[in-house]
């Protein structure tokens, strides 16, 4: 089973994330891993932090001449601000380092601080921080990155862009190719596919960042050219549908998950909801009138591209702090600020994707198999020309 772990604080040493499951065989780029890395690090209104770091894959197991060898991959990403942290955060106590450390008393509403610090017991909500920051997500885009190599062999691709940044909206499905075209731009504003929409997005940016505030948004993870069957329906916890809504609630900052046109759905009436099935002669494949249900029916792919949303709150450090109690005196204090972001919507997208393909791995190698990417492939044709012949 396709299996994937991530350790590291946000202002620690390093992120490091281990991948086990990949077959052998898979052909594996650092330059595409570090492309997925600097992705995440772009988009209009990301903080002081990403003109810190430079996010570098260090692949220390599992890959050797470019290829997977099937034995589980560890991946290194250093952390370049760990340099300001040495002395505040070491990992064996020294004498003096109390007079070093740089507590986070005064809880952010919406953070993980004051929940983590009761859970954990502590009255220094930094151990929290560091570990629920979003930094974390970094890891999970290298590994992410693997799991679209295995799904690219294949001809499954993952891509993602945002489809709203407060009240500012696109209008519109975005098709495809306005998906690949955007992907293929030399750099990143706030990822959509419409210019005047995200001029409207960026005025929004504009305006919380001169307040003080935060806007947070929606983005849209396109799965293409996914096969029917993956996933399941005779069980709960194998339904591709909660599988996928899981992981992209796992997020930092994400509240909400759409699959296909659901809130749509949920307003209309069935005859106006249900995806009609059809048959081309000429083709011998089934064909559907439309995508409402992204791609995923029953918990199964079904054979159309797999649409998923995720809704991403505004993120909870604020310039213009919000109201807090200290953790150590009970009094009341404005919440903590620490340097961070007006809006990460862009990439959200990217982290997005990267757990999409995933899952999408998981399933895929769960129904496909194979100790290597041939033994998958022969699986998978055959499994190809059952569905043709079906």
């Amino acid at each position: 089973m396709l299996r994937f772990e991530t350790a590291g604080e946000s202002h620690g040493e390093c992120l490091v994330a281990t991948l086990t499951g990949l077959p052998a065989g898979i052909p594996v780029s650092i330059d595409a891993v570090n492309h997925e890395l600097w992705r995440r690090q772009q988009g209009y209104g990301r903080g002081g932090r990403m003109k810190i770091e430079t996010d570098r894959a260090e692949i220390v197991a599992g890959v050797r001449h470019s290829k997977t060898i099937g034995s589980p991959i560890a991946i290194i990403i250093r952390n370049r601000d760990w340099e300001n942290w040495t002395a505040a955060l070491p990992v064996e106590d020294t004498e003096g380092a109390e007079d070093k450390r740089k507590p986070l008393t005064r809880p952010r509403p919406g953070h993980a601080d004051l929940a983590g610090a009761i859970k954990y017991n502590f009255h220094d909500a930094r151990y929290i921080l560091e570990r629920a920051s979003a930094r974390e997500t970094t890891a999970r885009v290298a590994i992410g990155a693997l799991a679209k190599a295995l799904l690219a062999e294949f001809g499954i691709e993952v891509r993602g862009h945002v489809i709203a940044v407060g009240e500012a909206r696109l209008g519109r499905q975005a098709s495809w190719e306005e998906i690949v075209a955007l992907h293929q731009k030399p750099e990143v504003m706030l990822g959509c596919v419409d210019g005047e929409a995200e001029h409207r997005m960026k005025a929004l940016v504009d305006e919380a960042y001169k307040s003080g505030d935060t806007v947070g948004g929606v983005f849209e993870i396109v799965a293409h050219n996914v096969p029917p069957g993956l996933g399941s329906h005779i069980t709960w916890d194998t339904r591709l549908d909660g599988r996928l809504a899981q992981a992209i609630v796992s997020m930092q900052a994400v509240k909400g998950v759409e699959i296909g046109f659901a809130k749509e759905g949920a307003a209309s009436f069935g005859s106006r909801v249900q995806d009609t099935i059809g048959y081309d002669r000429a083709e011998r494949r089934f064909t559907r009138g439309a995508n409402r249900a992204g791609g995923l029916e029953g918990g199964m792919t079904n054979g159309q591209d797999v649409l998923v949303r995720g809704m991403l709150k505004p993120i909870s450090t604020l310039r213009r702090p919000l109201e807090s109690v200290d953790l150590v005196t009970r009094e009341p204090a404005l919440a903590a600020y620490e340097r961070s972001d007006v809006c990460v919507v862009p990439a959200a997208a990217v982290i997005g994707e990267a757990m999409v393909a995933l899952v999408l791995a998981q399933a895929f190698l769960e129904k496909f198999g194979g100790d290597s990417l041939a033994e998958t492939r022969r699986n998978f044709e055959g499994y190809q020309q059952q569905t043709r012949n079906f």
